[in-house]
């Protein structure tokens, strides 16, 4: 007997693609390859709407917050900078397919895209939905607050917990690559309230955890 699909569906949005569709959709490549290589146990391939959105489908067991915070966690302004995004992770069954995660559907994609009408609505950055009233009460408390915090965030602030987050760079190792001293690493960590943003992650991490298990088996699939 075939047990039910249960993934993760990832919707990034860029705020204000249309004022700049142009540089929306050169960021939205760039991120794309970057996930593409970053997380090779995706579902189905990492994809983007012209100058608009991005989607992607994981695993179950994935970190879902990976990939989020892998886009959220950098600067908006600058050489490097790119544009303010809004995100949904959405949990629950997938339809069998193929093809890139823009020609996927299901329950957990139905979800998300639901919830990213609220998002636009409310003006959050980050948001998850699974489902379960219980686990998505508490989620709608958690993941905004979450998203706000790295939104207020300076770009120097972003930079540096992206290297220490996504990176996994030693503060030393920080302060080599930005070419600042290691106390200036640790002020920028302290003043982006890193170790409030880590217990959150972790909350976040947690609460879909559970929903994922309430769910019960899942399969995995090959890439596609």
């Amino acid at each position: 007997m075939a047990h039910t699909l249960v993934a993760v569906c990832l919707i990034g949005d860029v705020v204000g693609s249309r004022r700049s569709a142009r540089v929306a959709t050169a960021w939205l490549e760039r991120l794309r390859d970057r996930l593409e290589a970053r997380y090779p146990e995706r579902l189905a391939a990492f994809e983007f709407t012209q100058g608009d959105e991005i989607q992607g489908l994981l695993p179950a067991d994935a970190d879902a917050l990976g990939p989020v915070l892998d886009a959220l966690l950098r600067p908006h302004a600058g050489p490097t900078g790119v544009p303010r995004m809004r995100w949904v992770i959405g949990v629950g069954a997938v339809d069998p397919g193929h093809g890139p995660a823009t020609r996927r559907t299901g329950e957990a994609f139905l979800l998300a895209r639901e919830h990213m009408t609220r998002v636009h609505r409310e003006g959050d950055v980050l948001a998850c939905v699974t489902g379960h009233p219980p686990i998505d009460r508490l989620l709608d408390g958690v993941a905004p607050v979450l998203g706000s915090l790295i939104d207020r965030m300076t770009d120097r602030q972003r930079e540096v917990l992206h290297l220490r987050t996504i990176e996994r760079l030693r503060q030393e190792d920080i302060a080599d690559r930005l070419g600042i001293s290691q106390s200036a690493v640790s002020g920028h960590l302290s003043r982006a309230g890193a170790r409030d943003v880590t217990r959150l992650e972790d909350t976040v991490r947690t609460l879909l955890r559970e929903a994922i298990d309430a769910l019960g088996g899942t399969t995995h699939g090959p890439a596609a």
